[in-house]
């Protein structure tokens, strides 16, 4: 028996105010599948799952549960393609560059509509490999 720790995965929760935005967003601009989703009663918050690959995010109406503004950074592979294929979807609220970064990666920002920050990075140096 091992004593080692090991730290697995992180599962970010981030609020939301409307899920209709939160659709557009998430599942429509950004690509992710909605994986489930939960309320204790019919007038209850929502919490639900979202996914894409290997990234899961919790999203959550109820009060507590995050705070807006938050800011993710998540490495990714293909960046230049992600940032090619969300650019096409032409959403209104946003046209996300593709920046060099002084610490040597390709990043893509988006701003969710509940001022969430996401930061989609790829280290440069991945590129050669």
């Amino acid at each position: 028996m091992s004593d080692a720790i090991e730290f697995l995965e992180i599962t970010p929760i981030l609020r939301i105010f409307d899920i209709a935005k939160a659709d557009e967003f998430y599942l429509g601009f950004l690509g992710f599948s909605l994986d489930w989703e939960h309320r204790f009663d019919d007038d209850a918050p929502l919490y639900r799952q979202v996914s894409r690959g290997g990234l899961v995010l919790h999203l959550s109406e109820h009060h507590g549960d995050g705070s807006p503004g938050a800011h993710l950074r998540i490495r990714i592979r293909g960046i230049e393609a992600f940032h090619r294929e969300i650019s096409a979807k032409g959403y209104r609220y946003m046209g996300p560059g593709l920046e060099t970064s002084p610490w040597n990666t390709r990043e893509v920002g988006v701003i969710d509509p509940f001022s969430n920050h996401i930061s989609f990075y790829e280290p440069l140096d991945e590129k050669a490999s």
